[in-house]
């Protein structure tokens, strides 16, 4: 399927190709030049995913931290909260199950009487 460029788009890509080794340019025209797009966005970087609130890594980990006293934590509990916050974005079930077991047993341990 062949993509309709404007104009000035369709120069910058025959300038790129141009300026390509004569072995680049036979590789794209081995997989067709009209499928070849130079102009593809960049991939986010993991930093910039975002959560279903629309926040980073970093901003979550951050809000959170700034609810608890600087005494209260250290470099390792700010790492973990770092590291469960990433696996979370991600959809890892290794972080998934640490957290819902964590919601499960503050709930165990409210139901005792314990909290």
């Amino acid at each position: 399927m062949k993509k309709i460029l404007p104009e000035e788009e369709e120069k910058r890509k025959k300038a790129i190709f141009e300026s390509m080794s004569p072995r680049r340019q036979k590789h794209i025209l081995k997989k067709g030049y009209e499928n070849w797009e130079p102009f593809q966005e960049p991939k986010d970087p993991i930093d910039i995913r975002k959560d279903k609130s629309k926040r980073t890594t970093q901003s979550l980990v951050r809000e959170f931290l700034q609810t608890k006293n600087f005494e209260e934590y250290s470099n390792a509990y700010g790492r973990g909260v770092f590291e469960l916050c990433l696996g979370l974005i991600n959809n890892d079930d290794r972080y998934r199950g640490m957290y819902e077991f964590s919601v499960w047993y503050r709930e165990l341990l409210k139901r005792e009487g314990h909290e």
